[in-house]
């Protein structure tokens, strides 16, 4: 298929946050890396909490055809209600929506979720390694003498956002070095601080599946961890990293990696969907992509 999508434009739909002023760094930064690669004719930001908003965005594209990538994680209510809702797909998430809609001379073709795409885990895997060898103090374990545990929130109103993490989880196990790979839970069982526990070597290795840096990732987990609040809140207001790596506790070592969000393989995952949803009559494979 060819790689030529100078007759499209690419519409890049991020949560952002209006309580967090660097959520929408992430789909800031894969859509420049798109722009730079001259891929499409246009390039645009969307955001559901921050302008510039879902409705307006389209009335800027004016390509013939028009890609609409989710920047999140899961399967779910903004990307399975919100985003179609506000962008005109007819549907909803329990009878099925439309993926392609056509309107004055334009096709719109409505894209997977980056994070339940398959090769995902080459980004989960890329900032676990990342982080153990910029901080590979007493030495640096091999693969197979490390633990890698796959953080998320976890939402008993969500099946789909435990079921994008095991899925990953699933694949880094099949395809990777790691002695263990396991899934772990704001609000789910096996819970955060499960992990001390449930490694099976003594080095562990802890990546939020999360889009963007925010209060899950930056307080709430390290102190699940076992950081006292007090020491977490102190590292922050020094514009320090909320966890030190590593960590020694219970006789092992624990690497804490940020989120996902800005691992500059996504630009590459984006491009995938896209791929995907140009399939003849934009078939579309979900998260078994």
């Amino acid at each position: 298929m060819s790689e030529d999508y100078s007759n499209a434009a690419l519409v890049l739909v991020g949560h952002g946050s209006t309580l967090n002023g660097d959520s929408a760094a992430p789909t800031y930064q894969h859509a420049d890396e798109i722009r730079r690669r001259g891929v499409f004719g246009q390039v645009l930001e969307a955001f559901w909490k921050l302008e510039p908003g879902l409705r307006s965005v389209l009335r800027g594209a004016y390509a013939e055809r028009v890609f609409i990538v989710p920047l999140f994680i899961s399967e779910g209510y903004f990307t399975e209600e919100v985003i179609p809702r506000e962008l005109g797909f007819a549907g909803d998430a329990e009878t099925g929506f439309e993926r392609i809609r056509t309107e004055n001379g334009q096709t719109f073709h409505y894209c997977g979720p980056v994070g339940t795409h398959e090769s995902m885990t080459e980004v989960l895997v890329a900032r676990a390694d990342e982080v153990v060898e910029k901080y590979p103090f007493p030495r640096l374990p091999a693969p197979g003498d490390r633990s890698l545990f796959i953080a998320g929130h976890g939402t008993g109103n969500n099946e789909n956002s435990r079921k994008a993490i095991e899925r990953q989880v699933e694949l880094i196990r099949e395809n990777s070095a790691y002695r263990d790979v396991h899934a772990i839970f704001m609000e789910e069982d096996p819970r955060i601080e499960a992990c001390w526990d449930l490694a099976e070597t003594d080095n562990v290795m802890v990546v939020p599946f999360f889009i963007s840096d925010g209060l899950h990732s930056f307080e709430d987990i390290p102190v699940m961890l076992g950081e006292p609040e007090r020491k977490v809140k102190k590292r922050l207001a020094e514009g320090k990293f909320p966890w030190r790596n590593p960590t020694e506790r219970k006789g092992k070592r624990l690497w804490y990696s940020r989120s996902i969000g800005d691992e500059p393989h996504i630009a590459d995952v984006i491009m995938q969907r896209v791929r995907e949803a140009d399939q003849p009559r934009g078939e579309y494979q979900g998260s078994g992509a």
